[in-house]
């Protein structure tokens, strides 16, 4: 496994730094009121999309993270599928991203936190592409309190 290190700071892998990435989306979508899902997509390195969960200020039941990040990384790339890209997200993705993911094709899915309620790993099936490797509990700690600090407050 890689290491990236900026000057002085330690070396993190690069789940850990596109994790963080991940993660300054959550808090976009923290800021905004939204439940605190962040998401990127990265190939070769590189972020290519962004996205944080948008369904209460678009009144969309499916604009969660990993759809507009999905989304925009398609349209960086001028094309549908995303093979050779990794889909960071703070949260395991749910069955209808789990889907999405599918029809993009994402290489790997790299989430945070579990999602034992809602996440597409609960159905005991291979709903994602095939070939998609899959990867979680990277920062999962930070990733679930985001959360779960949300719906305190909401409560």
């Amino acid at each position: 496994m890689r290491f990236i290190s900026f000057g002085d700071e330690p070396a993190v892998s690069p789940d850990d730094f596109f994790m963080n990435e991940a993660l300054k989306e959550a808090r976009l979508a923290l800021a905004a009121d939204e439940i605190p899902i962040g998401a990127v997509v990265v190939c070769k390195g590189q972020v290519i999309g962004r996205g944080h969960n948008l369904t209460e200020r678009l009144n969309d039941v499916s604009a969660h993270a990993e759809m507009q990040a999905l989304t925009a990384a398609a349209n960086f790339m001028g094309g549908k599928y995303l093979k050779d890209c990794t889909l960071y997200v703070t949260i395991e993705p749910c069955v209808m991203c789990a889907g999405a993911s599918y029809w993009f094709q994402v290489g790997k899915i790299v989430f945070g936190a579990y999602d034992t309620k809602l996440g597409f790993g609960r159905l005991n099936q291979k709903i994602t592409h095939p070939k998609t490797v899959i990867t979680g509990g990277i920062r999962e700690n930070e990733c679930a309190e985001l959360v779960r600090s949300f719906f305190k407050k909401k409560r």
